[in-house]
């Protein structure tokens, strides 16, 4: 290990160890390359976890083809029954088996650069008390088509520290701020068994929000870095779990059901944050009765705009 990869900002202050979770289902064409990202690491005190969500038998075969070539650093596991449980379940199953303080996850299609750990794990020894570390995401067009621009596109806030729950006032699904991707993400273990892992109820038309309902879980109690730094790819193709949901026409239904977990979820918790709450209704409001919003917030912006005209006249 280079003892120049890190900032230690303690004299006392050891390595973090990190453990990657990697689910992977079907994406065979991709998942040695986002493997062989993870082992390209400048940070090189690390675990992989690769949790079989009874993938394809060509994605089985790499993934136990790694744990043989890297025992003791890259870790195989799979459900009872070598069931499909869902990207949650799979997600949480990474985390119970995880030796590390902190826990990055990476989907089994995407990518990171080379400094991303480093980078990030500095984050959290220069500023004490952090619970999660996100960053911006480059939207991955190129891969398949050279001749398409990629995107990057940063966590909707500032580069900053944030404490709960200013995110949610901030960021998607609640407001306007493009939320983090997963593969941009490290947390600590702690606040992610603190608040339960992943909510293994978004399942079929659902699963594609049981990453929101696990950010907004943090949002709501733990302290949030957002990064500008930009490490990891977010691979765009037709296969994956958003884009068969929004081309299955699931979208309303799906969003629907996290604004009704959310609801149950700030109950059960005692959250009456004002702000929260309000947001909440707006969206429920604007999901159930999408035209007569629409017409609302036209009428509202003419009104806005004959106020500004008389103000000014």
């Amino acid at each position: 290990m280079d003892k120049n990869l890190l900032i230690v900002t303690k004299p006392d202050n050891k390595i973090p160890f990190v453990s990657v979770v990697i689910p992977f289902y079907n994406e065979e064409e991709f998942l040695a390359e986002t493997i062989d990202s993870v082992i390209h690491q400048e940070y090189e005190n690390w675990e992989a976890i690769l949790i079989d969500d009874n993938g394809s038998e060509k994605c089985t075969a790499i993934a136990k083809a790694y744990q043989e070539k890297y025992p003791g650093k890259i870790v195989y596991a799979d459900h009872p029954n070598h069931s499909n449980r869902g990207p949650a379940a799979t997600r949480n199953l990474g985390i119970a088996r995880a030796k590390g303080e902190l826990i990055a996850f990476l989907d089994a299609d995407d990518v990171w650069l080379p400094n991303k750990l480093k980078q990030q794990v500095q984050l959290f020894q220069q500023h004490p008390g952090l619970s999660m570390v996100c960053e911006t995401s480059t939207y991955w067009y190129s891969w398949e088509n050279a001749a398409r621009s990629d995107e990057n596109i940063a966590v909707g806030a500032e580069p900053n520290v944030y404490q709960p729950p200013a995110l949610v006032r901030r960021l998607y699904p609640l407001s306007k701020g493009a939320a983090p991707c997963p593969s941009s993400i490290v947390l600590t273990k702690e606040a992610l068994l603190r608040h339960g892992g992943f909510e293994e109820s978004f399942v079929g038309f659902s699963q594609a929000y049981e990453d929101q309902a696990f950010l907004i879980k943090i949002y709501l109690h733990e302290t949030v870095y957002i990064s500008d730094a930009c490490n990891n790819l977010y691979r765009q193709r037709a296969g994956s779990a958003m884009h068969r949901m929004l081309a299955g026409g699931n979208y309303p239904k799906a969003r629907r059901y996290f604004l009704q977990w959310l609801q149950n979820y700030l109950r059960e918790n005692g959250i009456a944050d004002a702000s929260v709450q309000q947001l909440l209704k707006k969206a429920i409001r604007e999901c159930d009765q999408p035209f007569f919003y629409r017409l609302q917030k036209r009428v509202f912006n003419k009104l806005k705009q004959v106020m500004q005209r008389v103000k000014f006249a």
